[in-house]
């Protein structure tokens, strides 16, 4: 999906009827008469269809002046939506974003840190998400505190910290004009913290392939031990001194604990867990598009929950998904785009080289 106009309201609005879990994170409803905005999944009752329309991103929602629904909890979603794949330029302005490039410079800095014009960068971001890249940070930061309300027991003040707010006033006016109550009433009591740390949930779309990921961390020489990942967390990468730990622990669902000295490093290690752990992938659209290679087409199907091992300090100018190493295979893998290294990876797990399928090739055009 190219633009974030091209939504197909009356086929939306169907997946909603269903519950569709397909569709989670791929839009989001906007329901008039409440003011409030769901997840496809949401088991509030389906709203008539003229009271409803749909956005592709929880910031365009955000934007238009929608809050957040308090039972199916977008926060909780899977980190994807129509722009995925479609533009290098946002992908990563919105990596960039996530590890809090807007908490404290402003877009024009963003927009230079991406080689475009500011004017471009706003352009790119209404045509991709449908709100612009300030709404955007608004919304990671207030998503992030209601996930840190909800699963952890850390005080107010800290909530405001480790989410990106400037400070606790900024975070109060906030909530109490997005949800027109303060922060604090939208915790859940019965929600106990875990001993040493910050234990968030992230959640991603299955299937995930956690054997051939946990090997591939390992291989590389990550600390990897029981099936939980650990990293030792630095002042000069990550901001802060700490430890940070990920264990995917079950059907769509990463557990992470972050133990860091200063929380205002939180939202920059999040995020370079969902890089590490690649977990905003979007296995359908990759298969589908990948399938359409011959060569993938059984590879992809014998393993599609295969995700692409990230670097925990990434500054290359390509989205990850697209970057290709084997120039041999240049040529082929155009038609694998935007997933060139998602081909390049299934290739490899199938111990078939890119000199080998030239070769292949070049046999069949004999023949």
């Amino acid at each position: 999906m190219e633009n974030a106009t091209e939504l197909d309201q009356e086929a939306c609005y169907r997946a909603v009827l269903t519950r569709d879990a397909r569709f989670d994170g791929r839009f989001f409803g906007c329901v008039k008469t409440t003011g409030i905005y769901c997840r496809p999944v949401c088991p509030a009752r389906t709203p008539k269809r003229e009271n409803m329309f749909f956005v592709p991103t929880a910031a365009a929602a955000e934007e238009a002046g929608f809050r957040a629904c308090l039972r199916c909890r977008p926060e909780t979603a899977p980190d994807m939506g129509a722009w995925r794949g479609t533009s290098n330029t946002v992908s990563r302005a919105l990596a960039l974003i996530e590890a809090g490039a807007l908490d404290e410079g402003d877009v024009d800095g963003l927009a230079g840190r991406l080689g475009v014009g500011e004017r471009h960068l706003r352009r790119l971001f209404r045509q991709h998400l449908s709100a612009a890249p300030v709404s955007v940070a608004q919304t990671r930061r207030v998503l992030l505190a209601k996930a840190l309300i909800h699963q952890t027991d850390l005080g107010m003040a800290q909530v405001a910290l480790a989410s990106g707010f400037g400070s606790v006033r900024r975070f109060n006016e906030t909530f109490q004009a997005l949800y027109e109550r303060p922060p604090s009433a939208l915790r859940r009591r019965g929600e106990r913290p875990h001993e040493g740390g910050v234990v968030l949930s992230l959640p991603y779309r299955p299937p995930y392939d956690r054997e051939a990921m946990l090997s591939a961390l390992a291989a590389r020489g990550d600390a990897v031990v029981d099936g939980k990942w650990s990293r030792a967390l630095t002042r000069a990468i990550d901001g802060a001194e700490g430890s940070v730990s990920v264990e995917l622990i079950g059907e769509g669902r990463a557990s992470v604990c972050v133990e860091a000295d200063d929380l205002r490093a939180l939202p920059g290690v999040l995020a370079r867990v969902r890089r590490v752990f690649d977990l905003s992938a979007d296995p359908e659209a990759i298969g589908r598009d990948l399938a359409a290679d011959a060569v993938l087409e059984p590879l992809v199907t014998a393993r599609p929950g295969l995700r692409l091992p990230g670097d925990w300090i990434d500054e290359g100018a390509d989205a990850p998904n697209d970057r290709l190493e084997d120039e041999s295979l240049t040529a082929r893998a155009e038609g694998w785009r935007p997933w060139r290294a998602y081909g390049a990876l299934h290739l490899a797990m199938a111990g078939i080289t890119g000199a080998e399928l030239m070769e292949s090739n070049d046999a069949k055009r004999a023949a």
